[in-house]
Formats: structure tokens, sequence, C-alpha cells
């Protein structure tokens, strides 16, 4: 017989384990769901990053609506133990990997060679792959761009670009950027575009709340999407922005430090939503019908977002010459 001491001891700790599990539960409940299920049976879904977090989520939500998926991923030996395990949880759709390494230019222009080889048209595309690197450590592409430029902007500007031709055939069809609502904490200066002031500053100690190469990145995302949806409104293609919210992911694994969970687990343990639940968001735009027609928007928890930065149409014409202009050089200028 266990003693009223021992009970006790063992009794609460496992009510407090009970409680927080139902708080945080109800709490999940307040999380939009995509809603659509219609089976996507024929339609082929590209998405870059698809082998962990937010985009493995997507990708597995996909193949359960029996929709054909290339994951678009830079390790394609992880891509294909993915694809692999993916197969033997779901009976749906064709799942394709193959490299892409959004860091490399070359690299972009030899995937699309090998999609429009064994592909007629993609329904949607999903870019939703990225980088949260610290500063200081001043990681370039291979063609010598910031990494938060080049990976997170660049390469899927010049991957979408590239694709246009192959979404215009399976006209209605879609565009999905991954942003984030951190682009509100963002300032464009095309004077300083590689954000080299505060690299230097980080090299020297000084610490950002909010990484301004990620922040500007995620403001890039978002400006590419609504010049996206104005140059095709009536092409058949549609174009929306989405951030997925708070969510538990490796994206920034090389920036949080294990005090971090420490300090930041009550902060978590309320908001932070898992990668599957932050996938409802990118399934609500890449595939419920509603959203047809609505291109140019942005959305959070599957509705309309509104942003509280101060977009400039002069802003954006600029962001896109200028993007032209470094895929063109292909080299910082």
């Amino acid at each position: 017989m266990l003693s009223s001491d021992v009970i006790k001891y063992v009794a609460v700790p496992v009510s407090l384990a009970v409680a927080l599990g139902l708080i945080r539960k109800w709490r999940s409940r307040n999380w939009a769901k995509c809603t659509s299920n219609t089976c996507l049976r024929g339609k082929t879904f590209l998405i870059t990053g698809a082998t962990s977090g937010i985009g493995l989520e997507t990708a597995r939500a996909l193949v359960k609506r029996k929709a054909r998926v290339i994951f678009a991923c830079r390790d394609i030996d992880k891509a294909k133990k993915v694809v692999a395990e993916i197969r033997t949880e779901c009976d749906g759709g064709e799942l394709i990997p193959m490299q892409l390494d959004l860091a490399s230019f070359t690299s972009i222009e030899k995937f699309v060679d090998v999609v429009k080889a064994g592909f007629y048209k993609i329904d949607v595309l999903i870019n939703n792959a990225g980088v949260a690197i610290p500063l200081q450590l001043d990681q370039k592409t291979k063609e010598g761009f910031e990494i938060h430029l080049g990976v997170n902007h660049l390469g899927h500007f010049y991957l979408t670009n590239l694709l246009i031709d192959l979404l215009k055939k399976a006209a209605p069809s879609r565009i999905v950027i991954v942003t984030s609502t951190l682009h509100e904490k963002a300032k464009l200066d095309f004077d300083n575009l590689y954000v080299e002031d505060q690299i230097e500053k980080a090299k020297l100690g000084k610490r950002y709340r909010h990484n301004p190469g990620y922040c500007n990145s995620k403001l890039m995302n978002l400006y590419h999407a609504r010049a996206l949806a104005a140059k095709y409104r009536n092409s058949g293609i549609d174009v929306y922005a989405c951030c997925p919210g708070f969510c538990y992911t490796n994206l920034f694994r090389d920036v949080v430090q294990w005090y971090h969970y420490v300090i930041l687990a009550p902060v978590a343990f309320w908001y932070m939503k898992t990668a599957k639940q932050g996938a409802e968001t990118v399934l609500h735009c890449a595939t419920d019908y509603r959203l047809e027609g609505h291109t140019g928007k942005m959305y959070r928890n599957c509705t309309e977002y509104r942003s509280t930065y101060r977009f400039s149409k002069g802003e954006e014409n600029k962001l896109w010459e200028v993007s032209e202009a470094l895929v063109k050089a292909r080299r910082p200028i």
C-alpha cells in the first residue's frame, strides 16, 4: 500500500500535467483548420523545403488528398527517406523527390529543366523553404548574395519566373508564398540591401531582437506575392501570401540556445503551434476553392490578414527591378 504522502506527491504533478494538457488543447481549438477536403487527384503540387516542418506537413496533407507532390529539397537523400516514410503512412497520391538548392542559380536552372521535361503543368507552386541564420555568421549563397536575400527571396523569385509557363498551362493555378508577420519589422534600404551594416555590428557583438536579414526577406516575399498578383491577374494564376504563425520547427535551429527554451517556455506553451497546425493556413491557400479570384491577399490562421506595414507601389516595383537585375547579373551589384 502506498502511503498518503506518496500518493499526494504523485497526484499533484499528474493533476498539473493533465490540467496543462487540457488548457493547451482548449487554446489550440482557437487555431483555424483548413476545411477543404477536395480530392486532388490529377493535380500537381510543387513544394520547396518539404522534408521538415511546415513543408513536410503540407506535403503529407496533400498526399492524403491524392495529389501528386514534388518534393523540391536541397538534401535529396533526406527527401527520399521522407517520401518512403510517407508512403508507408498514406495510400494516396504520387510522391516525387527532386534535388533543388535555392542558394544556387545553377541548381535552380537544372531543377526547372528536369521539371519541364517530366511535367506538362504545375497546378500549385508553394514557395515554403527558408533560412534564418545569425547575422554574425555572414553566410552567402553560391553567387555571393547575403543568405536571407539569396535563398528566401531571390531563389524563389528566379524559380517562380522559370515555372510561370507551367503554371499558365494549369490555369486556374496558384502560387502560395510563405512569409511571416515579421515582415512588419522590416525596413528595406536599397543602398544596404545585403544588410552589411547590421552584419558588421553583429560581428562586433550587437544583438538583434529580430534578425534584419530574415525580416527583410519576409517583406520581400510579400512584395513578390503582390507584384506577381498584379502581373498575372488575368492569366488564371492566383497568388497568395500566408503566415503559418509561431510554430515549433527547426527554422531557427542556428539561433536558439538551450536557455531560450527555459525563458520562452510559457510563451511557447500558449502561442506556439505544431508544424502540422501551422501548415493549415498553407493548405487553405493551396486548396480552398473559395479563394479563387482573390489574388494578392495575405492569410493567417486561415483568414485574410491585414498587415500594419505601409506598402509602397514604388518600393514594390523597385524591388522587382533590382531582383531581376541581380538574377541576370548572377552576382551582387
